[in-house]
């Protein structure tokens, strides 16, 4: 695989420590900025919003440029948003600093898709997606401890300059391996991009996207006390845990492209029926420990699994510039999933669910996203796309 895939990576993995690593310091923010802990959890919500409204904005704003040019653009916001985090001085400034980082995230991984499937053979593109994915999960495994780590020792200002310094790092990989290359042709501006958007296989693909990883959230926002009140671990137990969850979600990310390259549609499907089949057993699996950590490695295998074939899909089904706006909107299609299961999650548990209950009824979304994946299969073979490369 090309170096400068490593250097997407790299962009990646500094994105995904921004993104999660507020979750472990929560406590941290709400007593040295004097909010409620509800106060601080906004910031995770506001960063969602920022990447749903962010993507589609800047992808619109950027055609015109070579995308490497974006990309870089991209990582200075990154950074400069991080550092602007790291300095702010009250909650108001912090929630506009995660707000203006969030911007960068959708259309980094947008565009890089397009850039990462750019660099490889027809038959490698899924894989080279998931190599640039790569860098997201092991934020999750790696960077987010490591940074919550940081920021309980140091304070959590010290975790948004140690990202800023990833940024940094970022584009100076991203200026010296990602090829240069002209900026795609557009032949009718942002309104043929937006029709490009409004085909059925493409709408169809994004609700996919958003009710797949709906059903994925749903379990994640609760893992550690569905491990603990359902499974009966103890709290110091968790860590290690994690790491078998993050472990999954990398080796399902890389197989996941790796199924899609031999045969997309195949793996769009089995992926989604796979990580219906994990939600729905992990109510029983949960009964015991050893299933338990079975449960959570399959969850992290076949929730990730399906982000390279589900990315692959809308960007076949738009071309020329339109496949950096599909990119984006997917991107953002992740992100409205994880907000979506986590609020339908909490709204179960409110009525009276049980946690134990609450994986097989997130095992309902992805079904739903499922059927309406079959519907776009449809709807891409009554309207096929032109063949163009990526």
């Amino acid at each position: 695989m090309p170096r400068a895939l490593y250097a997407l990576m790299v962009g990646a993995f500094g994105i995904g420590v921004t993104e999660f690593v507020i979750m472990g310091l929560l406590l941290e923010v709400s007593t040295d900025l004097s909010v409620s802990l509800s106060a601080a959890g906004l910031l995770i919500s506001g960063y969602a919003l920022g990447v749903v409204a962010g993507a589609p904005l800047l992808t619109t704003l950027t055609a015109g440029l070579s995308r490497k040019s974006v990309l870089l653009a991209l990582m200075a916001i990154f950074t400069v948003g991080n550092a602007a985090c790291a300095i702010a001085p009250g909650y108001g400034l912090l929630m506009a600093a995660r707000v203006l980082t969030a911007f960068a995230h959708g259309t980094f991984f947008g565009v890089g898709s397009v850039v990462a499937a750019g660099l490889v053979a027809k038959d490698r593109q899924a894989s080279a997606i998931a190599i640039m994915f790569t860098g997201l999960t092991l934020a999750n495994v790696l960077g987010v401890p490591l940074g919550t780590w940081l920021g309980q020792q140091l304070g959590w200002r010290a975790t948004f300059w140690a990202v800023s310094i990833v940024g940094l790092l970022a584009i100076a990989v991203i200026a010296r391996f990602v090829p240069h290359a002209p900026a795609p042709r557009r032949d009718g501006g942002w309104r043929t991009d937006f029709t490009a958007m409004a085909r059925p296989a493409v709408l169809l693909g994004f609700a996919t996207t958003t009710l797949g990883f709906s059903g994925v959230f749903a379990v994640f926002t609760y893992i550690a006390p569905l491990l603990t009140r359902v499974a009966g671990f103890s709290e110091p137990a968790l860590s290690p845990l994690l790491l078998v969850l993050g472990g999954g979600l990398i080796a399902g990310n890389l197989l996941g492209g790796r199924l899609a390259d031999r045969a997309l549609v195949p793996a769009l499907i089995g992926t989604i029926l796979a990580l219906c089949a994990v939600l729905a057993s992990m109510s029983v699996l949960l009964e015991s420990q050893p299933g338990a950590v079975v449960a959570i490695a399959l969850l992290g295998v076949s929730g990730f699994a399906t982000v390279p074939p589900l990315q692959l899909w809308v960007m076949q089904r738009a071309h020329g510039a339109s496949q950096s706006l599909a990119s984006s909107f997917n991107i953002a299609a992740f992100n409205l999933g994880n907000a979506l299961g986590a609020g339908l999650a909490g709204l179960a548990l409110d009525s009276g669910m049980s946690l134990q209950t609450l994986p097989l009824l997130a095992s309902v979304l992805p079904l739903l996203g499922l059927v309406l994946a079959l519907a776009a299969l449809r709807a891409g073979r009554n309207r096929p796309c032109p063949a163009q490369a990526l």
